[in-house]
């Protein structure tokens, strides 16, 4: 999916951007506020219009390579991976909420970015494996 060659500032600025992206998505991995879907999906962009190798390795990544074909393509996501999320999400957004944070707006954010995150997940066709 690499198309022309954009000139060099811009594919270095591509590359850069992906490469944030790409850590961003690698945070939401442990930190339910912050999604992962979509910063993979941006840093995916970013490669594939700037670096043929990046794409290629962000996309045949064994951790993330085939969670990214799969949402890309609209399989969907395998049930026992949602279940996990859901499970983690909750679980530290349960903490953080009633634990460290003392401001009751805050935790109601928190509440409501779960929540949201939630239905999202749930609106995920499930992929069968």
């Amino acid at each position: 999916m690499v198309t022309k060659e954009p000139n060099r500032i811009i594919r270095v600025g591509l590359i850069i951007s992906g490469t944030f992206f790409l850590g961003l998505g690698l945070l939401g991995l442990v930190l339910p506020i912050l999604p992962t879907t979509p910063f993979l999906l941006l840093a995916a962009f970013c490669y594939s219009r700037s670096s043929k190798r990046f794409y290629d390795w962000l996309m045949s990544n064994r951790l993330f390579g085939s969670y990214l074909k799969n949402y890309k393509e609209g399989r969907g996501m395998p049930v026992k991976a949602k279940l996990f999320t859901i499970s983690f999400l909750w679980v530290t957004i349960t903490f953080s909420a009633f634990t460290v944070v003392t401001i009751f707006a805050v935790q109601i954010i928190l509440i409501l970015v779960a929540v949201g995150v939630t239905v999202h997940l749930l609106k995920i066709k499930n992929l069968k494996q």
